[in-house]
């Protein structure tokens, strides 16, 4: 299962942070070899004659691909990764930024809301409301036991109510006790805000988070989840084979019960019934390994929450993409295992940051019980091809997505914004890895990388046009569709932004090409023929440096340029792999991101770097900071930290959150006008 952006990002900095200086391995030329694309095959979802034809066909799916240690075998590395930000007056509210979404008119889960009359944050487990006019906490709400305050948390608002989304998982706090390190897991909390804050609804489903998103009152909700099947310890002295029979055995026997994803509802008042997905909800593709079922529910925040209209579908996924109109729900490669184009060698030289952009490897969880028998040492098995398969759902209509089509493509994505729906097709990006021929005499079959753009027809999602050869023995960075243009980013040593010109979907073409030394891990749009990048700098052998803003005039696509460039050496910015923590006001051309900084000897604690984008230049006009916490509040288990995570503009003021509170700036000279801590 892919982590959440936030969960990797922070894993993220801290290891870049505190690592010695980076580079990659020299530079290899590939020959011009790109990657076939992917032969879109049977892949429309089906839906199952029953709940028998359903157990039977999970059976058999499930017993192929189970090993000696159970389903999925030993842990395997995963690799992981605004809407326009200003809002109209409504109500008499004043003018506000909103969260720094893909898409337009479809909201994302964040830690902070606002709609202009009142801020609303979720924090260690605390939702509060502030009056942004008096600048006061009117209302708060614990919403998870204390000791495990450090779960993640985010929010989506709607009217008078907000749903609080407890992903699970998270970075387990250094000093937490046995009995609150383990994640709860996945939760989802309908909260009233029209008086005092009261949980008036619950959904907890099995299985773990992967995203959710939101058009008008109506939230889907993805979730992954893995048959409850468990496979005892058969003792030493079987070898694998046996093991493996015997566990296919153990699926054999297994009922549909051990596959149908369960969820609980839980009413105003408490009361809480167990559900789960009905059998002729369930569809299926052609071919799927029936170790993962994916679960979409869709709640309406303007009701209660009596039903979820769940649907289930016998595959993986790890990224979803919305639009108003739809919803795509996509899986990354089954075994995504380290590649050496990623591999870093220590060079001599001061240590610095060598912050990376999400994807992080991290290893996938596993239902399977941790064997007590050391397995006998086997090589590494070979890697199925490099296929992302993508799945669209209908959602103009209130309850229950209807299914649309099924795709795949060669490659894997980076994250949603590989994904983008334009004019009736879906552009898909998405790196590819072939191994060379290991008889070079190389001590590794060294791989190829090349990245492509692929054109689907939103309808059938079967191919309609690609281009291919981007960034040769690199990976993708940063992506980012506008309307008929795309922009990627690759990176190894020296970031090539290619321009692409996909004004006729059966023939993409890239159109410009600009070289220079770092990269940008997120592209921003900054009005007619602006392009803004946020990332890092790097040497000219790829060692990172330090955070990097970007200002590209891309006005003409064959001669993208950059006009002007903000280094902070030796530092790293959230923004890099979570684009909700990038902030730009267009009508003032006010960008803020947070940026830690690493002196050599410890991590500086964040603040936010104000920045102003004009139409030529980047210029640092500031930054704004929080107050350290008081000693004693370090006594806890996790704790507190003052680093700025999220900014947001409401009226002539700049509002910046962190674990400690709210403080409020004057937008025209960063002078403190408020401070809200968080109790």
């Amino acid at each position: 299962m892919r982590t959440s952006i936030r969960t990797a990002g922070a894993v993220a900095l801290a290891a870049a942070l505190l690592a010695t200086a980076c580079t990659p391995t020299e530079t290899r030329t590939a020959a011009g070899r790109t990657t076939a694309p992917v032969d879109l095959g049977n892949v429309k979802l089906v839906s199952y004659s029953g709940c028998d034809d359903m157990l039977a066909g999970l059976r058999a799916a499930t017993a192929r691909n189970v090993g000696p240690w159970g389903i999925g075998g030993p842990v395997v590395m995963y690799a992981e990764t605004q809407s326009d930000a200003s809002a109209k007056r409504a109500s008499g509210a004043p003018e506000h930024s909103t969260t720094n979404t893909h898409e337009a008119g479809v909201d994302e889960p964040d830690l902070v809301k606002t709609d202009g009359d009142r801020m609303i944050t979720v924090n260690r487990g605390v939702l509060r409301v502030v009056d942004t006019a008096t600048r006061k906490v009117t209302g708060t709400l614990r919403l998870v036991d204390a000791e495990q305050a450090w779960a993640p948390a985010d929010l989506l608002v709607s009217g008078d109510r907000a749903l609080v989304l407890f992903s699970g998982g998270g970075i387990i706090p250094y000093g937490a006790t046995a009995k609150h390190a383990a994640s709860p897991g996945p939760r989802y909390v309908l909260v009233d805000l029209s008086g005092k804050p009261k949980v008036i609804g619950a959904l907890t489903p099995e299985g773990a988070h992967v995203d959710a998103r939101m058009v008008g009152s109506t939230v889907r909700i993805v979730v992954r989840s893995q048959p409850r099947i468990e496979f005892p310890d058969a003792g030493p002295g079987l070898s694998d084979g046996e093991r493996t029979r015997r566990n296919a055995e153990i699926i054999a026997r297994a009922p549909i019960e051990a596959w149908l994803p369960k969820y609980e509802l839980t009413s105003a008042d408490g009361t809480t019934s167990d559900r789960k997905v009905d059998c002729g909800q369930v569809s299926h593709p052609a071919e799927y390994s029936g170790t993962s079922m994916l679960t979409v529910h869709s709640l309406d925040l303007s009701q209660a929450l009596a039903e979820t209209a769940p649907i289930g579908v016998a595959a993986d996924g790890d990224t979803v993409y919305g639009t108003g109109t739809s919803l795509y729900v996509a899986s990354n490669p089954h075994w995504w295992w380290p590649r050496p184009v990623d591999r870093v060698i220590v060079e001599d030289a001061p240590a610095t940051p060598a912050a990376e952009p999400a994807p992080t490897l991290l290893p996938e969880p596993s239902t399977t019980p941790t064997p007590t028998a050391t397995p006998t040492a086997t090589a590494a098995p070979e890697p199925p091809p490099e296929e992302t398969e993508i799945h669209r759902f209908d959602i103009t209509a209130a309850g229950a997505p209807r299914y649309v089509a099924s795709g795949k493509v060669s490659g894997r994505l980076l994250n949603q914004y590989s994904l983008s729906e334009h004019e009736g097709h879906l552009r898909v990006a998405t790196t590819s890895t072939a191994a060379r021929d290991a008889s070079t005499g190389s001590p590794e079959a060294a791989p190829d990388t090349s990245s492509a753009v692929y054109v689907l027809d939103a309808d059938t999602l079967a191919k309609t046009g690609e281009v291919g050869g981007l960034g040769q023995g690199e990976r993708i960075y940063s992506v980012r569709f506008i309307g008929p243009v795309g922009y990627v980013v690759t990176f190894r040593q020296v970031d090539p932004l290619y321009t692409l010109d996909l004004r006729d979907p059966a023939a993409p073409r890239k159109t410009g090409e600009l070289k220079i030394t770092g990269y940008s891990a997120y592209l921003h749009p900054a009005g007619d023929g602006r392009l803004i990048g946020v990332g890092q700098e790097a040497s000219e052998q790829g060692r990172t440096l330090g955070t990097q803003v970007s200002l590209f005039d891309v006005g003409d696509p064959a001669n993208p340029r950059r006009l002007s460039q903000m280094f902070q050496k030796d530092s790293g910015s959230e923004a890099e792999w979570d684009p909700h923590a990038f902030l730009y006001w267009a009508k003032t051309g006010m960008a803020v991101i947070p940026v830690s900084s690493w002196t050599g000897t410890e991590q500086s604690n964040g603040t936010a770097l104000v920045l102003k984008i004009d139409d030529s230049a980047v210029t640092r006009t500031g930054t704004v900071s929080h107050p350290r916490p008081k000693p004693a509040e370090n006594t806890r288990v996790a704790s507190y930290d003052p680093g700025i995570r999220r900014s947001v503009v409401i009226g002539d003021s700049l509002w910046t959150v962190s674990d400690l509170g709210l403080k409020v700036s004057d937008m025209k000279d960063l002078s403190d006008q408020a401070w809200i801590p968080f109790s």
